[in-house]
Formats: structure tokens, sequence, C-alpha cells
């Protein structure tokens, strides 16, 4: 048997210490878990706004390349995307919410100027060069808000089941230990109130 969960008035005060600890706790919890819900649910939203401009714009992309094609041949318009150097302007960082890690990338948005001469091209390279770019810092932020919003989703069931754990365990067990303890302090009260009665009692049949 736990010796904690004996009547005495020391546990007594222990049980009453945690069961406010676990109350204050779960409050954290159900805090923390709502704070991150919201956050989900803004970034769930940020994500549908983003994922619909992305459609629009590659399908703009695409219209533009399609035209350059035509008017330039796509033998050309290949060689020329061959000039696109590799992205390596993206980088990493963290920040914090409640605790959880989520993802901040950054790239450098400066305006670029074109990999290809203006000579023997035509204004719809130009144009599909621009909707591509967009579509690629578009992707970035969608990347990093998909990345956040799975990492949020974690926390959230992680914090979920410890504030299930505090409010369907341990508070009910502590209220159980604390209202035990002070039943059984109380009946021996009583217990030693009477037996002191009955002592007194007997004196004063004696005297």
């Amino acid at each position: 048997m736990n010796p904690n969960t004996f009547p005495t008035k020391g546990n007594l005060i222990l049980a009453k210490n945690s069961l406010k600890l676990a109350k204050q706790g779960y409050e954290l919890m159900d805090k923390k878990r709502n704070i991150l819900i919201r956050e989900l649910m803004e970034l769930i939203d940020t994500a549908k706004n983003i994922q619909t401009e992305i459609d629009s714009t590659f399908s703009s992309a695409y219209l533009a390349l399609q035209k350059a094609n035509i008017e330039m041949g796509i033998r050309n318009v290949a060689e020329l995307s061959s000039s696109v150097p590799e992205e390596q302007s993206i980088s990493i960082k963290q920040r914090s919410i409640m605790g959880t890690e989520i993802p901040l990338v950054e790239s450098n948005n400066t305006v670029r100027k074109p990999t290809y001469a203006f000579y023997n091209t035509k204004f719809s390279l130009d144009e599909a060069t621009r909707h591509f770019n967009k579509v690629k810092e578009l992707t970035i932020r969608l990347s990093m808000i998909e990345n956040s919003a799975y990492r949020l989703a974690t926390s959230i069931n992680k914090t979920q089941k410890r504030a299930n754990a505090l409010k369907n365990i341990t508070i009910p067990f502590y209220t159980n230990l604390t209202t035990s303890i002070q039943n059984a302090l109380e009946e021996k009260e009583r217990e030693e109130f009477t037996r002191l009665k009955v002592i007194k009692r007997r004196q004063t049949a004696s005297h």
C-alpha cells in the first residue's frame, strides 16, 4: 500500500496540493490546445488560399509557356530553360508556438534579371518566367505552412492526450484520495471526541 494514501494530515496536505497542481496543469493543457487549434485553423485557411493562387498562376504560366513554344519553338525554349540556375536562396529557421517548433522558410525575393538575352525572345517567355517564379515563391510558402500545420496537429494530439489523462485519471484519483483521507480523519476525530467524552463521564462518575 502506498504510504502517501494513509489517512494522515500530512498526506491530506500532499493530496490537496497534488490535486491543485493537476487542475492547474489541465487548465494549461486546455489553454495550450485551444491556442494551437486556433493557429492550425488559420494555417489551413492560408494554405487553401495559397493553393488556389498556385493553381491559377500555374494555368497562366502554362498558357504563356505554350504561347512561347509556338512563337519561338519548343527546342529554343528548352535550351533557354537550361540557363536557369538551381535555387540556392532558401533558408530555414525555427519559431516556437506554445513550445512547438515550426519551420520559418525564407527566400531571397529580390527581383532577378532573366537568365536569357532579350534578343530573339518573345514577351510570352517573359510572362511564363514571371508566372513560374511566382509559383516557386508560393510553393515555398505552402511547404512551410503545410509542415507547420503537421507539427501543430501532432502537438495538439499530444496535448489532448495529456489533458485527457489529467482530467480522467489524475484529477479523479486525487479528488477521491483527498475525500477518503478527509473522511477518515473526520471519523478519527469523532471517535477521539467520543472516547474523551466517555473518559470524562467516567471520571465525573468516580467523583
